[in-house]
Protein backbone atom coordinates (compact mmCIF):
# COMPACT_ATOMS: atom_id res chain seq x y z
CA UNK A 1 0.00 0.00 0.00
CA UNK A 2 2.68 2.72 1.25
CA UNK A 3 4.49 1.53 -2.67
CA UNK A 4 0.94 2.23 -4.29
CA UNK A 5 1.25 -1.58 -6.08
CA UNK A 6 -2.11 -2.66 -6.91
CA UNK A 7 -3.15 -5.25 -4.57
CA UNK A 8 -4.47 -7.84 -6.44
CA UNK A 9 -1.81 -7.96 -9.33
CA UNK A 10 0.62 -7.59 -8.08
CA UNK A 11 0.62 -10.01 -4.43
CA UNK A 12 1.27 -13.11 -4.84
CA UNK A 13 0.37 -14.94 -1.06
CA UNK A 14 -0.07 -18.44 -0.35
CA UNK A 15 -0.75 -20.75 -2.93
CA UNK A 16 0.08 -18.22 -5.41
CA UNK A 17 3.64 -17.82 -4.11
CA UNK A 18 4.84 -20.80 -6.14
CA UNK A 19 8.19 -21.14 -8.12
CA UNK A 20 6.33 -22.11 -11.38
CA UNK A 21 4.52 -19.13 -10.88
CA UNK A 22 6.96 -16.68 -9.94
CA UNK A 23 9.34 -17.68 -12.74
CA UNK A 24 7.02 -17.87 -15.53
CA UNK A 25 6.17 -13.91 -14.06
CA UNK A 26 7.77 -11.25 -16.18
CA UNK A 27 9.56 -9.49 -13.27
CA UNK A 28 11.45 -6.92 -15.50
CA UNK A 29 8.13 -5.27 -15.15
CA UNK A 30 8.47 -4.17 -11.69
CA UNK A 31 10.60 -1.75 -10.33
CA UNK A 32 10.19 -3.06 -6.63
CA UNK A 33 10.21 -6.66 -5.73
CA UNK A 34 9.69 -8.33 -1.90
CA UNK A 35 9.78 -11.74 -1.15
CA UNK A 36 8.42 -12.42 2.58
CA UNK A 37 9.39 -15.89 3.24
CA UNK A 38 12.06 -17.88 4.49
CA UNK A 39 15.62 -18.02 3.58
CA UNK A 40 17.88 -21.09 3.07
CA UNK A 41 21.87 -21.15 3.42
CA UNK A 42 23.21 -23.64 1.69
CA UNK A 43 23.23 -27.05 3.75
CA UNK A 44 20.28 -26.64 6.02
CA UNK A 45 18.71 -29.26 3.94
CA UNK A 46 20.78 -31.80 3.08
CA UNK A 47 19.82 -32.05 -0.36
CA UNK A 48 20.00 -28.35 -0.73
CA UNK A 49 23.72 -27.13 -2.79
CA UNK A 50 22.24 -23.54 -2.71
CA UNK A 51 20.78 -20.76 -1.33
CA UNK A 52 16.94 -20.38 -1.76
CA UNK A 53 13.83 -18.42 -1.04
CA UNK A 54 11.17 -20.89 0.51
CA UNK A 55 7.65 -20.51 -1.84
CA UNK A 56 4.87 -22.51 -1.43
CA UNK A 57 5.75 -26.25 -2.36
CA UNK A 58 3.71 -28.39 -4.96
CA UNK A 59 1.23 -31.02 -4.00
CA UNK A 60 4.17 -33.81 -5.18
CA UNK A 61 7.37 -32.58 -5.79
CA UNK A 62 9.01 -32.52 -9.39
CA UNK A 63 12.44 -31.64 -10.98
CA UNK A 64 10.92 -28.50 -11.72
CA UNK A 65 9.17 -27.85 -9.14
CA UNK A 66 10.87 -28.54 -5.13
CA UNK A 67 8.77 -25.42 -4.11
CA UNK A 68 12.56 -23.48 -3.51
CA UNK A 69 13.71 -20.31 -5.37
CA UNK A 70 17.42 -21.49 -5.73
CA UNK A 71 20.46 -18.80 -6.21
CA UNK A 72 20.45 -20.24 -10.19
CA UNK A 73 16.70 -19.69 -10.77
CA UNK A 74 17.46 -16.40 -9.60
CA UNK A 75 20.30 -15.55 -11.38
CA UNK A 76 18.05 -16.47 -14.71
CA UNK A 77 15.52 -13.50 -14.33
CA UNK A 78 15.91 -10.49 -16.47
CA UNK A 79 15.24 -7.68 -13.85
CA UNK A 80 15.00 -3.45 -13.91
CA UNK A 81 14.67 -3.56 -10.35
CA UNK A 82 15.57 -0.67 -8.40
CA UNK A 83 15.22 -2.52 -5.14
CA UNK A 84 14.39 -5.80 -4.29
CA UNK A 85 13.56 -6.44 -0.44
CA UNK A 86 14.32 -9.91 0.86
CA UNK A 87 12.79 -10.06 3.82
CA UNK A 88 13.62 -13.25 5.28
CA UNK A 89 16.61 -15.52 7.22
CA UNK A 90 19.67 -15.12 6.25
CA UNK A 91 19.78 -13.81 2.76
CA UNK A 92 22.96 -12.05 2.84
CA UNK A 93 24.38 -15.41 4.04
CA UNK A 94 27.52 -16.87 2.43
CA UNK A 95 26.88 -19.24 -0.88
CA UNK A 96 28.23 -22.21 1.33
CA UNK A 97 32.34 -22.15 0.46
CA UNK A 98 34.83 -22.21 3.24
CA UNK A 99 35.66 -18.10 3.29
CA UNK A 100 33.42 -17.16 0.78
CA UNK A 101 32.13 -13.95 0.55
CA UNK A 102 29.08 -12.36 2.76
CA UNK A 103 26.91 -11.57 -0.12
CA UNK A 104 27.68 -14.29 -2.79
CA UNK A 105 24.55 -16.23 -2.37
CA UNK A 106 21.01 -14.56 -3.18
CA UNK A 107 22.29 -10.88 -3.35
CA UNK A 108 24.75 -12.18 -5.90
CA UNK A 109 21.93 -13.76 -7.94
CA UNK A 110 19.86 -11.06 -7.91
CA UNK A 111 22.87 -8.68 -8.89
CA UNK A 112 23.44 -10.88 -11.63
CA UNK A 113 19.64 -10.33 -12.93
CA UNK A 114 19.74 -6.95 -12.84
CA UNK A 115 18.74 -5.47 -9.53
CA UNK A 116 20.29 -2.30 -8.39
CA UNK A 117 20.02 -2.54 -4.56
CA UNK A 118 18.87 -5.10 -2.26
CA UNK A 119 17.65 -5.43 1.31
CA UNK A 120 19.27 -8.31 2.84
CA UNK A 121 19.45 -10.03 6.46
CA UNK A 122 22.84 -11.02 7.97
CA UNK A 123 21.32 -13.78 10.51
CA UNK A 124 17.48 -15.19 11.46
CA UNK A 125 15.20 -12.65 12.29
CA UNK A 126 11.38 -12.86 13.75
CA UNK A 127 9.17 -12.55 11.74
CA UNK A 128 6.91 -9.40 13.68
CA UNK A 129 9.86 -7.03 14.01
CA UNK A 130 10.58 -7.99 10.55
CA UNK A 131 7.01 -6.71 9.39
CA UNK A 132 7.28 -3.31 11.48
CA UNK A 133 10.76 -2.92 10.00
CA UNK A 134 9.84 -3.48 6.54
CA UNK A 135 6.56 -1.68 6.62
CA UNK A 136 8.15 1.35 8.38
CA UNK A 137 11.24 1.29 5.73
CA UNK A 138 8.20 1.51 3.10
CA UNK A 139 6.36 4.25 4.32
CA UNK A 140 9.63 5.91 5.07
CA UNK A 141 10.30 5.98 1.58
CA UNK A 142 6.62 6.45 0.58
CA UNK A 143 6.28 9.08 2.68
CA UNK A 144 9.70 10.88 1.52
CA UNK A 145 10.47 10.09 -2.20
CA UNK A 146 13.86 11.80 -2.24
CA UNK A 147 15.38 9.88 0.58
CA UNK A 148 17.98 7.04 0.45
CA UNK A 149 16.87 3.74 1.02
CA UNK A 150 19.51 3.38 3.64
CA UNK A 151 18.34 6.74 5.45
CA UNK A 152 14.69 4.91 5.52
CA UNK A 153 16.17 1.46 6.60
CA UNK A 154 17.73 3.47 9.38
CA UNK A 155 15.33 5.66 10.74
CA UNK A 156 12.58 2.22 10.40
CA UNK A 157 15.87 0.99 12.64
CA UNK A 158 15.32 3.64 15.14
CA UNK A 159 11.50 2.93 15.52
CA UNK A 160 12.44 -0.35 16.71
CA UNK A 161 15.10 -0.04 19.25
CA UNK A 162 13.42 3.21 21.04
CA UNK A 163 10.53 0.43 21.34
CA UNK A 164 11.05 -1.53 24.68
CA UNK A 165 9.55 -4.70 23.40
CA UNK A 166 12.11 -4.51 20.11
CA UNK A 167 15.17 -2.42 21.38
CA UNK A 168 17.73 -5.56 21.42
CA UNK A 169 19.40 -5.56 18.08
CA UNK A 170 18.51 -8.89 17.17
CA UNK A 171 15.26 -7.40 16.32
CA UNK A 172 16.26 -4.68 13.60
CA UNK A 173 20.41 -4.89 12.83
CA UNK A 174 20.05 -7.65 10.83
CA UNK A 175 19.22 -5.73 7.72
CA UNK A 176 21.15 -3.93 5.52
CA UNK A 177 20.99 -1.87 2.13
CA UNK A 178 23.51 -2.93 -0.45
CA UNK A 179 23.98 -2.00 -4.07
CA UNK A 180 23.51 1.50 -5.63
CA UNK A 181 23.11 4.48 -3.38
CA UNK A 182 20.52 6.39 -2.44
Amino acid sequence: QALGAPPESSVLLGTDATKPKVTSTDLSQYRVLAFATHGLLPGELRCQAEPALVLTPPAALTTEDNGLLDASDIAQFRLDADWVVLSACNTAGLDGSLGGESLSGLARAFFYAGARRLLVSHWAVASRPTVALTTGLFTQVAGTPALGRAEALRRSQLTLADTVETSHPVFWAAFVVVGAGW
